[in-house]
């Protein structure tokens, strides 16, 4: 009978992953939303326009997703 006991990444751990990901030339930039204290993130190659994530509570999941959406133009 086993059991996943494995600890989910903090969110810095998730950023330090993210930030080794994303190529070294890439324009990164987080944005905190006054008002409700969330977060938005944008990422792209050099010379490309990327879209910005949706607002998220933990900075971390902001900067995920705008990686999952611009990523594309490595493929």
């Amino acid at each position: 009978m086993g059991h996943n006991y494995a600890k989910p990444l903090t969110s810095g751990q998730k950023m330090e992953r993210l930030l080794a990901r994303i190529p070294p030339g890439w324009h990164i930039a987080l944005e905190r939303q006054t008002g409700d204290a969330s977060w938005r993130a944008l990422t792209h190659a050099p010379d490309k326009e990327g879209s910005w994530s949706a607002p998220h509570a933990d900075p971390a999941d902001a900067l995920e997703e705008a990686w999952r959406n611009n990523r594309s133009v490595l493929v």
